[in-house]
C-alpha cells in the first residue's frame, strides 16, 4: 500500500487537541479523527494516520507531519485537493506527497519547532489575534532572557512535564529558545500593544513541557521567581515546583525536523 506524507496546518480552537477520542458513547471532534474519517472515506476502507506528536485541545499548526497508507488504487490521486474539498475550514492540507514505506512520522521525527505568543496587555485583546495569543500583561523581558538561558541545553524535563503520558526518559535537548522582537522592546510592546513571540526548538518534547515552560518564563517575567530559581525546579524533578501551565491557544507547532 502506498504510503502518504501528509503536512498539516490547523486552529485548535473548537478541536479536543490531534489524538482520536472517545467519550462515552460519543466521539469528540479531533485532528485526528476528522482527517482519518475522510481518508478513509476517499479510500473506501479504514485507515489509521499517524502523527508526528500529540497538540492539546486549543494548541494550533502550521505544519504537523502525519503519514497513512492507503490503497493501491488511491495512491496517485491528489490528496491534497481531495481532503481540503471536504475538511472544514480549520483543518487544511498544506502538502500530501508519496513517502518511502518506512517513513514514521513520529519515530524518525528528530527536532520540532513550536511559538507561543504572547500579547503584553490585560486591558483588552484584538479580537483577531484572542484565538491565537495569552494576554498575559506586562513583562521583564530582560530577567525572562536570563531564566531561558538556564533551560536551553540537556536537561531531566520532568518538573515540566505533566501526567498522562508514558516515556522511557524525561531527559530532552533543548536546542533554543528565541524571542522576536529581539532586544529591548518597541514602545508599542511596552504599552502592551504588540505581540511577543517566544520560539522553543528542542529534539523532543515532554507532554505540556512547552507551556510548562512559558509559564515558568512568564513568572520570572512578572517577578514571581527568579532567574536563578530555575536549575533548583529542574533538579527537583518534581512538577509542583514549577508556576501553572501557559494557556494552550498561545501554542502553534511550527515545525517538524526530519533527518
Amino acid at each position: 500500500m502506498p504510503r502518504l506524507k501528509l503536512t498539516i496546518a490547523y486552529v485548535g480552537t473548537g478541536f479536543h487537541g490531534w489524538q482520536t477520542q472517545a467519550r462515552k458513547d460519543k466521539v469528540v471532534p479531533t485532528i485526528q479523527g476528522i482527517v482519518e474519517a475522510q481518508i478513509a472515506r476517499i479510500s473506501g476502507c479504514p485507515v489509521h494516520l499517524h502523527g508526528a506528536g500529540r497538540t492539546d485541545a486549543g494548541v494550533h499548526a502550521e505544519a504537523q507531519v502525519a503519514h497513512v497508507d492507503v490503497p493501491e488504487a488511491k495512491g496517485d490521486i491528489d490528496w491534497q485537493v481531495a481532503l481540503n474539498t471536504s475538511l472544514p475550514p480549520g483543518i487544511r492540507i498544506v502538502e500530501a506527497v508519496r513517502a518511502p514505506d518506512d517513513f514514521h512520522a513520529q519515530h524518525h521525527a528528530i527536532r520540532k519547532t513550536y511559538d507561543y505568543r504572547l500579547w503584553l496587555s490585560r486591558r483588552y485583546t484584538p479580537p483577531w489575534l484572542h484565538p491565537f495569543v495569552w494576554a498575559c500583561g506586562p513583562l521583564d523581558v530582560a530577567r525572562m532572557d536570563e531564566a531561558a538561558r538556564f533551560l536551553v541545553g540537556t536537561h531531566d524535563f520532568a518538573s515540566l512535564r505533566n501526567a498522562g503520558t508514558d516515556v522511557l526518559s524525561t531527559v530532552r535537548t533543548m536546542l533554543s529558545i528565541t524571542r522576536r522582537p529581539s532586544g529591548p522592546l518597541p514602545a508599542e510592546a511596552t504599552c502592551g500593544r504588540a505581540v511577543l513571540t517566544w520560539r522553543f526548538e528542542a529534539d523532543g518534547f515532554l507532554k505540556q513541557m512547552v507551556r510548562n515552560s512559558m509559564g515558568l518564563l512568564v513568572a520570572v517575567g512578572r517577578g514571581k521567581l527568579a532567574a536563578d530559581d530555575i536549575p533548583a525546579i529542574l533538579a527537583a524533578g518534581d512538577r509542583r515546583r514549577a508556576p501553572a501551565t501557559a494557556p494552550a491557544h498561545g501554542l502553534t507547532l511550527k515545525r517538524v525536523w526530519y533527518a
